[in-house]
C-alpha cells in the first residue's frame, strides 16, 4: 500500500495535441472525400484524448489517481497528456499566510487573555495532503486553533503573578514562537505540511479583565518609578552632607542634619513643585 508521495513523468501534452489534431483531420478528410459514416469512428479516439489534457504551473502540482489508485504526483510544471480516465487532483505547493481569529483562552494562571498567530505553511507531501486527512486546508485551522489554545495553557500571559516564570507570552516572544512552531509541525506532519513560520499575531487580557490589569500595571510602573526616586534622592543627600561637612560650609548638628535630609528628602522625592518658604528669623525659627 502506497504510503508516500511518487513522482510521476508523464507523456508531452503537445505531442499528443499533435496526434489529436491529426486524428480531427483524418475526421474531416475521410468523411468529406468518401461520405462514409463508418469514419465517425474517428471521433471516438479524439474524444477519449481530450480529458487526458492537463497543464502544471510552477509551483503546482497534480495528483493522479485511476480508480482509487494513487498513480503519483506530477510536480514539475508543463503542459501533459495522460490516461483519459485519471482523475487529476490540484494541489498548491505555494507558500501560504493564515492569520487565525482572536479566540479567547485561559493562560496557564488562569487569566482570559484573547490571542491569535501567524502562520506561514505550504504542502510538502502531496500524498499526505490528498488521503490522509479529509481536507487539508481545514485541518490546519482546526488544528492551529487546537495548539495556540495549549500554547496560552502553558504559558503566563507576564509575571505580575508569577514572578517565578522565566518565560511569558508578553516577553518571551522567541520562546514561546519556537515553542508553537514546534507544536504545528507535529500536528500537522500528518497532512504533509510544512511549517515556513509561527508567531503570535495579537495578544491582550480579555476585555473583561483588561482595564483592571492596566491599572496593575500602571500602579507597578509607579511603584517601580518611586523606588528608583528614592534611590537617587538618597544618594544627593548623601552627597551634599559629605561635601558640607568636607567644605565647612556650615556646621550641622544631628538635629539640623536631620531637619535637612528631611527637607531635601521632601523636594526631592515629591510628585508635584515644591513650593518654597523663606525663613526670616534663625535657623530654628
Amino acid at each position: 500500500m502506497q504510503t508516500q508521495e511518487k513522482n510521476h513523468k508523464p507523456a508531452s501534452g503537445y505531442l499528443a495535441l499533435f496526434i489529436n489534431f491529426v486524428l480531427l483531420g483524418a475526421f474531416i478528410t475521410m468523411v468529406s472525400t468518401t461520405q462514409q459514416p463508418i469514419w465517425l469512428l474517428l471521433l471516438i479516439p479524439w474524444l477519449l484524448m481530450m480529458p487526458g489534457f492537463f497543464y502544471v504551473n510552477p509551483n503546482g502540482s497534480r495528483v493522479l489517481v485511476l480508480f482509487g489508485k494513487y498513480i503519483g504526483t506530477v510536480r514539475e510544471n508543463g503542459f501533459y497528456w495522460v490516461n483519459p480516465f485519471y482523475v487529476k487532483k490540484r494541489i498548491s505547493l505555494r507558500a501560504r499566510n493564515f492569520d487565525s481569529e482572536r479566540i479567547k483562552v485561559n493562560d496557564s494562571i488562569g487569566n482570559p487573555i484573547m490571542i491569535s498567530v501567524i502562520l506561514v505553511w505550504r504542502v510538502k507531501d502531496t500524498f499526505s495532503a490528498a488521503f490522509e486527512v479529509d481536507d487539508y486546508e481545514n485541518f490546519v485551522r482546526v488544528q492551529t486553533d487546537a495548539a495556540v489554545r495549549k500554547l496560552a495553557g502553558s504559558y503566563p500571559y507576564d509575571n505580575f503573578d508569577d514572578e517565578q516564570a522565566d518565560v511569558t507570552l508578553r516577553s518571551g516572544i522567541k520562546e514561546v514562537n519556537e515553542d508553537l512552531e514546534k507544536e504545528l509541525d507535529e500536528r500537522l506532519a500528518i497532512a504533509g505540511i510544512e511549517i515556513l513560520e509561527a508567531r503570535i499575531g495579537y495578544l491582550a487580557y480579555a476585555q473583561e479583565i483588561a482595564s483592571a490589569m492596566l491599572r496593575r500595571q500602571q500602579a507597578t510602573a509607579i511603584v517601580a518609578a518611586r523606588h528608583k526616586i528614592v534611590e537617587g534622592a538618597v544618594s544627593m543627600v548623601e552627597m551634599a552632607l559629605e561635601q558640607l561637612k568636607e567644605k565647612e560650609v556650615i556646621e550641622l548638628d544631628e538635629e539640623r542634619k536631620a531637619a535637612m535630609v528631611s527637607n531635601l528628602m521632601v523636594v526631592l522625592c515629591a510628585d508635584k513643585d515644591v513650593a518654597p518658604v523663606v525663613n526670616s528669623g534663625t535657623l530654628n525659627h
